[in-house]
C-alpha cells in the first residue's frame, strides 16, 4: 500500500511538473521557435504520408498493369473516408485539449482524450464490419469497371481491417501535438509509414501479391503505429489518459470533439467524395485518364500534404492561446504562420513543377497515361501558392473552436466549390484537362473565404477578451 501510495506521489508530481513545462514554454518562448518546433514534425510526418502513397504507386506501377494503378484510385476514396472519422477524434479532440489546457483545466482535457479513444475505436469496429457486408455495392460506387473490378474489390477488402487502427492512428498523431508532443507525434507516424514502404516491394513484388500485397502492408503499418501511440499513454507518460475510468461524454466533451471534428471530417470526407466523382467523370475519357490522374493526384499531394502538416502543426498554439485569452500571443503566431506557409507554398509549387515529367517517368512508362499525368500536374498545381494560407487559416479557425465558420470551410474547398465547378465543366467541356482545371479554381476561390470568415470568427471570438489575460495560468500554478 505504502508503494501504491508513493507511485501515486511521483506519478502526480511528474504530471505537474510536464503542465508546468508545457505552460512555461508557451507563455516565454519566441513564437519562431514555438511555431517551428510544431510545424516540423508535422510536416516530417506528412512526408512520410506522401512517400508511403507514393510507394504504393510506385511498387505497383512497377508489375507494368495499368488497371491495377487505376485500381488503387478507385479503392482510395473508401480511404479517406474513414480517415474522416479519425480526423473527427483527432482534429475535434486537438481543438478542444488545447483550449482545455490553455485554461488550466487538465482533469477535462484528459476525459476528452479518453473519450477520443474509445468512441473512435467502437466507431472503427463496427465500420470494419459494415464495410466487409457492402463492399460489393461500394466498389462499383467507386467507379470500379470490368477491368478494374477485381482489383479494387480484393484491395478493399483487406484494407478494412485496418481501419480501428487507423482511426486510432490517426486520431491520436494529432493529439500527441495537443499535449505538446510533435516529436511522438512524428515518431509514431514514421514507424508505420517506413513499415509499409519497406514492406510494399517485398509483399507487391517479391511475394508477387501485387495490389494484395499493398493493401496488407498498410493495414500492418497502421497496426503499427496505433501501438505505439497506445503504449504512450499505458506507460503514463503523459498528461492525458485513455484508462475507461476517465471516459465522459457530458460536460461538453462529446459536444466540442464533435462540434469541431465533425466539420473537420467533412473535409476529409468530401476529399474521398469529390474523387469518386472525379473518377466517374474521368472514366468516360478512358482507364489511361484515370491512371495518368491518379499518379498526377499524388503530385498535387506532394505540395498540398505538407502544407496540410504546417496547418496542423501549429493548430494546438492557435487553441491554447485562445484558450488562455491571449490575443497579441496569437496573432504573432498567425502573421508568422501565414509568412511562413506563403514562401514554403511557393517553393513547394517550384520543386513539383519543374520535376513533373521526372515524376510521372518514375511512375508510368512513357504512353498516353504518362502524357496526361505530365498535362494533369501543371494545371493541379496552380493553386500551390495560396495553399499555405488557406490551412493556416482554417486551423486557426478549428483551434479558436468555432464550429460554424469551421464547417463552412470544411465543406468548401472539396464540396460547395468543387464539385458543382466538376459537374459545371463536365457539361461544358469534353476535355479532361478542364476538369482538372475545377481544382485550383476551387482553391483560389476557397482561401479569400477563408479569410473573410476568419477574421469575422476572430472579431467575435476575442471581443471580450481585451488585453492578454494570465488568469489561468495564474489558477493552474496555484492548484499544482
Amino acid at each position: 500500500m505504502l508503494a501504491l501510495r508513493f507511485s501515486c506521489i511521483v506519478n502526480y508530481a511528474r504530471e505537474v511538473n510536464m503542465i508546468d513545462d508545457k505552460i512555461d514554454k508557451y507563455k516565454n518562448e519566441k513564437i519562431s521557435r514555438l511555431v517551428l518546433g510544431n510545424v516540423i514534425p508535422s510536416m516530417i510526418s506528412m512526408v512520410m504520408v506522401l512517400i508511403y502513397n507514393l510507394a504504393d504507386t510506385f511498387f505497383i506501377g512497377r508489375t507494368g498493369n495499368a488497371f491495377m494503378v487505376a485500381a488503387v484510385s478507385q479503392g482510395t476514396p473508401a480511404f479517406f473516408l474513414f480517415m474522416s472519422v479519425g480526423t473527427i477524434f483527432g482534429i475535434g479532440g486537438t481543438s478542444l485539449i488545447s483550449r482545455l489546457l490553455g485554461m488550466g483545466k487538465q482533469k477535462e482535457a484528459r476525459q476528452a482524450a479518453s473519450f477520443a479513444f474509445w468512441t473512435g475505436l467502437i466507431i472503427g469496429i463496427l465500420g470494419m464490419f459494415l464495410f466487409w457486408a457492402a463492399i460489393d455495392p461500394l466498389c462499383r460506387v467507386l467507379g470500379a469497371g470490368k477491368e478494374t473490378l477485381e482489383y479494387v474489390y480484393s484491395y478493399l477488402r483487406i484494407v478494412a481491417v485496418g481501419i480501428p487502427f487507423l482511426i486510432i492512428s490517426s486520431t491520436f498523431s494529432n493529439i500527441l501535438r495537443a499535449e505538446g508532443k510533435p516529436g511522438k507525434a512524428m515518431k509514431g507516424m514514421v514507424m508505420g509509414n517506413l513499415f509499409n514502404i519497406i514492406l510494399d516491394p517485398v509483399l507487391i513484388l517479391f511475394l508477387n501479391m501485387d495490389i494484395r500485397g499493398a493493401a496488407i502492408a498498410t493495414v500492418l503499418a497502421n497496426i503499427l503505429s496505433a501501438s505505439y501511440y497506445i503504449l504512450h499513454y499505458v506507460k503514463g507518460n503523459s498528461i492525458l489518459s485513455i484508462h475507461p475510468s476517465e471516459y465522459r461524454a457530458g460536460g461538453g466533451i462529446a459536444a466540442g470533439v464533435f462540434s469541431i471534428g465533425i466539420p473537420a471530417s467533412l473535409n476529409s470526407f468530401l476529399v474521398g467524395i469529390s474523387a469518386i466523382f472525379m473518377n466517374n467523370f474521368l472514366i468516360t475519357h478512358g482507364n489511361m485518364a484515370v491512371a495518368g490522374m491518379v499518379v498526377a493526384s499524388k503530385m498535387g499531394m506532394m505540395l498540398a500534404i505538407l502544407l496540410v502538416g504546417f496547418g496542423l502543426g501549429v493548430q494546438p498554439l492557435f487553441g491554447y492561446f485562445y484558450g488562455a485569452g491571449n490575443r497579441k500571443r496569437f496573432m504573432e503566431t498567425l502573421r508568422y504562420s501565414l509568412v511562413l506557409s506563403t514562401v514554403i507554398s511557393l517553393v513547394l509549387t517550384a520543386v513539383v513543377y519543374q520535376g513533373t515529367t521526372l515524376f510521372i517517368g518514375a511512375f508510368l512508362e512513357k504512353g498516353e497515361a504518362y502524357t496526361l499525368g505530365v498535362e494533369f500536374t501543371r494545371i493541379l498545381i496552380y493553386g500551390g501558392p495560396v495553399l499555405g494560407m488557406l490551412f493556416v487559416f482554417n486551423n486557426a479557425v478549428q483551434g479558436m473552436g468555432r464550429a460554424l465558420p469551421s464547417l463552412i470551410l470544411s465543406v468548401s474547398r472539396q464540396g460547395l466549390i468543387y464539385i458543382p465547378l466538376l459537374f459545371i465543366i463536365d457539361r461544358i467541356s469534353d476535355s479532361p484537362t478542364m476538369l482538372i482545371a475545377a481544382q485550383p479554381i476551387a482553391d483560389f476561390i476557397t482561401v479569400a473565404a477563408a479569410a473573410i470568415l476568419f477574421s469575422h470568427a476572430f472579431k467575435t471570438g476575442f471581443s471580450d477578451s481585451g488585453e492578454p489575460s494570465e488568469q489561468e495560468y495564474m489558477e493552474l500554478r496555484e492548484r499544482a
